[in-house]
């Protein structure tokens, strides 16, 4: 577990010591106990991890995979991989893992094990959780599992409303508009200029390394399918970015972000729809000493899109079905 400031301030490690006995103690005995203890009054999960799965299942009678997923995958254990903390907020990046021995939102058990990743987003005001904000990486989740979107008896496919933030050039504004009086101000200022332009490279160290891009899997996808470098500002017209949320601490930035804009080129082969995506995505920037951004590592709801160009199995089918 790397924490981005393992000499963080006394507040700080209380508000990330809460948020890691939330997710360590899922799953066992102490955990009604400490929900209780943890969770405030108001507590809103905004976003479930598995928020996709979970909409295409909705009233279709599928058994429940049960409180954090244990009927499905009742051997899960998170591997948390990254912690930051800034303010109130509390950022964890953990891989799930498991063996998928029960119904999953209409998925019959297969057997598989399962090796995914996950952002939670948290907010702790006195002592307890009032906000959690959860994105699995719900595309490589099917394609580990070799298991297509479960079809819904109404024929839909339930797709995400597209997100609604403050664009990126107005955020970065009101960040320009206050004064810049530490490291972190600066990084934070940095990382945001990043989402004004979806080719700038501005604010990037010399080798400056992307560790994971956004749309990876779509990306390996297309590669691997003959259909060359995924290039987005070519797939999706007016792509821009909203921005919401930015946490620094020691020489890291999150930053939880959207991508916007019409599918009017080539993504994967899928021909142009004129539909119009919109997705969350998480950064994680790494700064040196000067506030150069050394690395990237960036995740974004890939089932998402997906969805929203309806073609939800993409990564599952093949010319020979379901590899």
């Amino acid at each position: 577990m790397n924490h981005a400031n393992p000499n963080r301030t006394a507040e700080l490690a209380r508000n990330v010591e809460i948020a890691l006995r939330f997710k360590q103690k899922q799953g066992t005995p102490e955990m009604p106990q400490v929900e209780k203890e943890v969770l405030a009054a108001n507590y809103d999960r905004v976003r479930g991890g598995n928020l996709h799965l979970a909409n295409n299942a909705r009233d279709q009678g599928w058994p429940h995979p049960a409180l954090y997923l244990r009927a499905a995958f009742p051997d899960r254990v998170d591997v948390i991989e990254q912690v930051i903390a800034d303010g109130d907020r509390v950022g964890l990046l953990f891989r799930v893992t498991g063996t998928h021995t029960g119904n999953f939102f209409g998925i019959p058990a297969t057997g598989k094990k399962v090796d995914v990743y996950e952002v939670a987003l948290l907010r702790i005001v006195n002592g307890q959780m009032v906000e959690g904000w959860y994105m699995m990486d719900e595309a490589e989740l099917l394609r580990q599992l070799g298991a297509r979107l479960p079809p819904r008896s109404d024929g839909q496919l339930i797709a995400p409303p597209l997100p609604q933030t403050e664009d990126a050039a107005t955020f970065v504004q009101k960040l320009e508009d206050q004064p810049v009086l530490t490291p972190l101000d600066r990084n934070k200022l940095s990382a945001a200029r990043t989402r004004l332009s979806t080719q700038t490279k501005e604010g990037l160290a010399t080798g400056h390394h992307n560790l994971r891009f956004g749309f990876q899997h779509t990306r390996d996808y297309s590669k691997a399918h003959g259909h060359g470098e995924l290039n987005l500002n070519a797939a999706f017209a007016e792509r821009r970015y909203g921005l919401d949320v930015l946490m620094a601490e020691g020489k890291q930035v999150w930053v939880r972000f959207n991508v916007n804009g019409i599918h009017n080129g080539p993504f994967c082969g899928i021909v142009p729809t004129g539909a119009r995506m919109g997705v969350n995505a998480v950064a994680m920037l790494n700064f040196d000493d000067e506030g150069a951004i050394t690395s990237s590592w960036t995740f974004a709801d890939e089932l998402g899109v997906l969805l929203q160009l309806g073609r939800p199995d993409l990564l599952i089918d093949e010319p020979g079905g379901v590899r």
